[in-house]
């Protein structure tokens, strides 16, 4: 044994931590090779949910080494959160449907696929430079994964609110499809006339299509519900498409 240390998680960072763990201070003990992003991981926190590491006051990098007897400080990340890309690209886990949806109909580049494994997400994430968004513990620990984020939230209004509360990402609502994540183009109606319905003819003349599946898109009833989703994320609607 090479002693211990006390770790002092801030924020919200306890939610991670077993409950026969918590406390105000958790100690650790120390074996001459871990690292503090290691010993942190230990108590069940996921590195990309901390921000800072101090230690004795002053700020440390993961890979420090504690020595016996150090006082830890370990803060959540600083919201709004940096982005890796401009504009942002974000990739949803399989549980995320919901989520994926909303963050589309914002116009936000919002990657899902059910058939997704953990090791694809992984992957993807690295490759195309996407935050992983997601609510398993797991995939947060992945060392291939460089960007993500752990979604607060059982509802779906409520993982959207953190989404934006971390990030503060740019928004361009009615842009993007939400069946497929396609960008929407505007079209005219003699161009989509015959895929559409004879009432939806008679009754719209506004439409867009989705440049990746072809879907056509309109402001039909269910304009008003997403609507709602705009005007709650601060946005005042555009003339996009339902």
């Amino acid at each position: 044994m090479h002693g211990t240390a006390v770790l002092r998680l801030g924020g919200d960072l306890l939610r991670f931590v077993p409950a026969r763990r918590r406390g105000q201070e958790i100690r650790v003990s120390l074996d001459g090779t871990s690292t503090l992003g290691h010993l942190v991981e230990s108590t069940g926190v996921p590195l990309p949910e901390v921000g800072t590491f101090r230690v004795d006051g002053s700020r440390v990098a993961p890979s420090h080494r504690l020595a016996d007897g150090s006082s830890v400080d370990v803060d959540p990340v600083h919201r709004p959160q940096p982005l890796p890309t401009s504009p942002p690209r974000f990739l949803l886990d399989v549980h995320l449907g919901g989520l994926a949806r909303r963050m589309r109909v914002l116009g936000l580049d919002t990657e899902y696929d059910t058939a997704a494994h953990d090791a694809d997400l992984a992957e993807r994430a690295a490759t195309d430079t996407r935050v992983l968004l997601t609510q398993d513990l797991g995939l947060l620990r992945r060392r291939a994964v460089p960007h993500a984020a752990y979604v607060r939230g059982a509802r779906t209004a409520e993982q959207l609110a953190d989404v934006l509360d971390r990030f503060a990402p740019p928004l361009d609502p009615y842009t993007r499809c939400t069946t497929c994540n396609g960008e929407l183009r505007p079209v005219r109606k003699e161009d989509v006339a015959d895929r559409l319905r004879p009432g939806t003819r008679r009754t719209y003349e506004e439409f867009s299509t989705c440049d990746r599946c072809g879907q056509v898109y309109w402001r039909g009833a269910h304009s008003r519900a997403l609507d709602a989703v705009v005007r709650a994320a601060g946005v005042a609607r555009g003339p996009g498409p339902a």
